[in-house]
């Protein structure tokens, strides 16, 4: 089993895999002050072939920090944002083969009313939950994707991946 820590997100270690939002503390370009603020086009979610936005809600439970499956989307990307508390979610770089690259998976924390949007291509599978028992999460992909551009690798034992927290 491979052990790998935790990393911080931030757009100099992220931007390879995809952008995120701090949605509860947002920054930029702005339309009216206060009490009404409206942020604008704060991130953007590539939806292949589709024209169609489903979301859905995963909801996480605490379990042991073992990374044994991944998949990835060829041809859309996928946005999460945890609703009420941290996860911890692995992602790797798009390869040209379906094996996981365990040696380059990353995990990141991703605070709760951050959206991830990660691109076409890039490995990742279900976050865990951080320092908490249940974090519910909405996920936002082209309607069906988990039928039609889905694709699941599991890890042999001796490559699968423990988090370590510091």
């Amino acid at each position: 089993m491979i052990k790998k820590q935790i990393n911080e997100l931030c757009m100099e270690n992220f931007s390879k895999y995809g952008t995120y939002s701090d949605m509860l503390n947002p920054n930029g370009v702005k339309f009216g002050e206060e009490p009404v603020e409206f942020y604008r086009d704060m991130i953007k979610l590539p939806l292949g072939n589709s024209n169609l936005a489903s979301f859905s809600l995963c909801r996480l439970l605490k379990r042991p920090l073992i990374i044994d499956a991944s998949e990835y989307h060829n041809y859309s990307g996928e946005m999460i944002v945890p609703l009420d508390g941290d996860i911890l979610m692995h992602v790797g770089p798009a390869t040209s083969k379906a094996e996981v690259p365990v040696e380059d998976i990353e995990i990141f924390r991703i605070p709760k009313g951050v959206v991830v949007c990660i691109n076409p291509g890039v490995w990742h599978y279900s976050a865990f939950v951080y320092r908490c028992k249940t974090v519910n999460i909405l996920v936002a992909l082209p309607e069906r994707t988990y039928m039609n551009d889905c694709y699941v690798v599991e890890i042999p034992v001796e490559k699968q991946i423990e988090i370590v927290d510091k």
